[in-house]
């Protein structure tokens, strides 16, 4: 469960509402959907990015752009104000959920064919953009949104003030949700590096040569150990601190890891970490797939302690995340009980770990009623089933220890094995350039600052850090994470009391 750190840190405010959109339909249903099922056991890892924003929102902490223009009564809206619910109000998928609903599917045929929207018109746009976005589980079983989406259009200005107030009672469920979860041994949480930052590559660039020698690298070297072990160590702090307990695992962001990063995660006391299955063959050089060494969990014993690592099936976990949502529910988890099946005759009596690990949010919103259809009938058969067991990683850990060491780690991600994503195209290597050039800054003044100056600069720097503005660099199609990742830096500038470079003034270009 990740989001990037949206939040502009001078001004308060949020250019984007995906922390309180997903807020609304990802995170606390996915729990509540195992309440009946109490055989299913389930690892979920939560990104402290994302649970400090949510926070905001629960503290009334953070100005949304687009929640600000949802609130305001619909007779009041300006020119401008239409214009930009036009242009973002209708960001959500359009098949699998605009389509669901006949009157939002109506307002955005109108708008694709120019006609002209009344002030009804925009008040229920301003209505369903928020209600689709709150999960299928909610619009159901809270009595004053099932009775809104009866209504279904012709909407008053209470009708959506319901709707809003609803989001922020659904996130302040959020962290108690899953404290309550973790507490009756259901589940297991873990964590991420604080901001989600590629570890390997804020340990040094030079490290996405390791995993492929050809990766054009900055012409500054970004290479600062010391932050990686802050976000760390941080991290596991602000877990402890909002669940009673440390993390035993950690999902490192993007499952990138690399040899060099090993001994900071063995200090934070992290148990487990887990990767993909290319960064296991990789390290064990060997050239085909081999699932005796992919299905048991491997260790790592070095100077600082051990780690245990475990390596997801990639195959089993993509076609959850990217291949099932095209199908119907019951042909989707019939095919994937028998890839499970298959697996449990290969290995006849032998007691193996198959590991699935996927993105915890985006994939639902392709799939038909947000996943709701497919998952209860996965869970219902997994739980039916006599040839396998659901189980938190810890739990298989306490009664299966690991019998393999790994010598040294190879560098990598769930991403071909490498951190080509994040580092070597031209406009990746440029921000990566411009991060080294702030950082730098930093070190030189870090002295001088007044401390809050510096505890703000410091914040300002670790969110800098984060995996997504290099992942979207030169592939943003909105522009949104570039136009972020400037007010970022631009903002890190004028905390340091120094004027911020020109070239952050327009679009990361060459």
């Amino acid at each position: 469960m990740h989001q990037p750190y949206y939040k502009n840190l001078l001004t308060g405010e949020s250019a984007v509402p995906w922390v309180r959109l997903h807020g609304t339909k990802d995170y606390l249903d996915m729990i509540k959907i195992l309440e009946k099922f109490p055989a299913i056991h389930q690892t979920f890892n939560l990104v402290p990015s994302l649970i400090e924003q949510i926070e905001d929102y629960c503290n009334d902490t953070v100005k949304d752009i687009f929640l600000e223009l949802s609130r305001k009564p619909a007779s009041q809206l300006t020119p401008e104000d239409k214009n930009f619910i036009l242009s973002n109000f209708f960001s959500i998928n359009r098949e699998k959920v605009i389509a669901c609903h006949p009157r939002y599917y109506y307002l955005y045929f109108k708008k694709i064919e120019g006609g002209e929207f009344s002030t009804q018109d925009y008040l229920d746009l301003q209505l369903w953009f928020n209600l689709a976005w709150i999960d299928p589980y909610f619009r159901k079983n809270i009595p004053e949104l099932a009775k809104i989406v009866n209504k279904a259009r012709f909407f008053s200005e209470e009708d959506k003030q319901v709707v809003l107030d609803k989001q922020i009672q659904i996130l302040k469920q959020i962290i108690p949700g899953y404290k309550a979860a973790i507490a009756s041994g259901q589940i297991e949480a873990t964590v991420t590096p604080f901001y989600h930052p590629i570890l390997p590559l804020l340990y040094s660039t030079n490290t996405a040569k390791e995993a492929a020698p050809r990766t054009v690298l900055p012409k500054i070297k970004f290479a600062y150990p010391q932050d990686a072990k802050i976000q760390i160590d941080s991290a596991v702090k602000f877990f402890e601190e909002r669940f009673g307990a440390k993390p035993q695992g950690m999902w490192p962001s993007e499952e990138s890891v690399c040899e060099h990063i090993l001994p900071m995660l063995m200090e934070s006391g992290i148990k487990w970490i887990v990767t993909d299955e290319a960064i296991l063959f990789k390290s064990m050089h060997r050239k085909k797939r081999d699932t005796n060494m992919l299905y048991q969990p491997h260790l790592l014993t070095r100077e600082e302690g051990k780690l245990n690592i475990i390596f997801r099936d990639r195959n089993l976990s993509d076609l959850i995340g990217f291949v099932y949502h095209n199908m119907k529910p019951d042909a989707a988890v019939t095919d994937f009980m028998q890839h499970l099946q298959n697996i449990a005759s290969t290995f006849k009596n032998e007691d193996i770990l198959v590991t699935i690990a996927m993105d915890g949010e985006n994939a639902w919103e392709f799939y038909t009623n947000d996943g709701w259809d497919f998952l209860e009938l996965l869970y219902q058969r997994l739980s039916e089933a006599s040839f396998l067991k659901t189980t938190t990683v810890s739990e298989y850990l306490s009664t299966h220890p690991a019998k393999f060491e790994i010598k040294r780690l190879a560098a990598g991600s769930w991403i071909y094995g490498e951190f080509g994503k994040w580092i070597g195209s031209p406009h990746k290597v440029l921000a990566w350039e411009w991060l080294a050039v702030a950082r730098r800054a930093l070190e030189e003044c870090k002295d001088s600052l007044p401390q809050d100056k510096s505890e703000l600069a410091w914040k300002q720097m670790r969110i800098l850090e984060g995996s997504d503005w290099f992942w979207w660099a030169g592939e943003d199609p909105n522009g949104d994470f570039d136009r972020l990742y400037r007010m970022h830096l631009a903002n890190f500038y004028t905390i340091i009391g120094k004027p911020a470079p020109e070239y952050l003034q327009k679009p990361l270009s060459l």
